[in-house]
């Protein structure tokens, strides 16, 4: 089963967890100044350390960037599983993945290796296990470049040292609703705590969605980085939560009618832009998580989530679509999700 459709701790603002380590093979430059035999004995290797390892052997596929189509790039992009420049790469360059999405390990993007652990909820512990397990095997097997002074060495420096990004994807509407989050955005940012959008980098926020990371990988320990995005992230939850009941006590009937309306608008329409969807679909997610919308379950609207999306939704009907034709089956597969709960 898929991460997204399980639900975390503190599932009610966090839709997931992620750590993000950067490494890169010694004695190799990095991928921006690598020739097509350096990257393609990148893969070979790293290729080598997983599915030589009878622990994982079975549970990865690997995918080259040159033999998939570009929907099937995008869709990945999509569940989180690659990034954006990893998609558009011109290098040899592909990605392992864990066959319950969970884990992806990028080669060749801006460094050697992107190792990615994604959980449901606040879980960033968890995916730091995970990822530290992946790293310990191949480490084991791969000689990776690192400095006693700098740490792990990476393509970019602010990358350096831990080579650890750790991140946490929240749904805000209620700080966005009350423009709170320009506050937030703000205070984020005197802590060391970078805010992106949906798809991370260089992304806008979609259907209330933020997502938070540490900003500076030198200089702290692992542990630092967790801790300190954790408890910023907890906060936030807090604030969050706060203001959500507060509304809800001013006005309760606006605040329902608000909900229920987009439920009625994603239960009834033919035609539904992806940005509208998701403006509605985090509408009905406040719903669900305040107790007001008792009968859908949130694993549905997980799932809403990652197959509305353009590239997911023509991968599922399994041929490409124009963005009129993508609209119309998006408001068909919405109501059709709907109307099973």
């Amino acid at each position: 089963m898929s991460w997204y459709l399980n639900s975390g701790p503190e599932s009610d603002v966090v839709i997931s967890s992620r750590i993000r380590l950067a490494r890169n093979i010694k004695n190799i430059p990095f991928p921006s100044r690598i020739n097509k035999e350096q990257a393609a004995e990148v893969i070979k290797e790293v290729k080598k350390a997983i599915f030589e390892n009878d622990a994982f052997k079975n549970d990865f596929l690997f995918l080259n960037m040159d033999d998939i189509t570009s929907i099937e790039k995008q869709a990945m992009v999509e569940r989180h599983l690659i990034s954006p420049e990893l998609a558009a790469g011109n290098n040899e360059c592909g990605v392992i993945v864990s066959r319950d999405e969970k884990i992806s390990i990028m080669v060749n993007e801006e460094d050697h290796l992107r190792i990615q652990c994604l959980y449901p909820g606040m879980q960033i512990d968890a995916a730091w296990e995970l990822c530290d397990k992946i790293d310990s095997i191949l480490s084991r097997n791969i000689d990776i470049a690192f400095d006693v002074n700098y740490g792990y060495l990476t393509c970019c420096p602010t990358n350096l040292g831990t080579g650890m990004r750790a991140s946490l994807l929240l749904h805000l509407p209620a700080l966005a609703m009350t423009g709170h989050i320009g506050k937030i955005l703000s205070l984020c940012g005197k802590l060391g705590i970078s805010v992106r959008g949906f798809y991370g980098e260089h992304s806008q926020a979609i259907g209330n969605m933020f997502q938070i990371s540490n900003q500076v990988t030198l200089g702290n320990s692992e542990s630092d980085i967790r801790i300190n995005v954790k408890n910023i992230g907890k906060q936030i939850i807090d604030s969050e939560r706060s203001l959500r009941n507060e509304m809800y006590s001013q006005n309760p009937y606006r605040f329902e009618d608000r909900i229920y309306r987009s439920l009625g608008i994603l239960s009834s329409s033919r035609i539904m832009t992806t940005e509208e969807s998701l403006k509605r679909l985090s509408d009905v997610r406040l719903g669900v998580d305040m107790g007001i919308i008792k009968d859908i379950d949130k694993k549905v609207l997980n799932e809403i989530l990652i197959f509305i999306q353009p590239a997911n939704l023509q991968k599922l009907f399994g041929k490409p679509m124009s963005a009129d034709e993508r609209d119309i089956i998006r408001a068909e597969v919405i109501r059709n999700k709907l109307a099973k709960t």
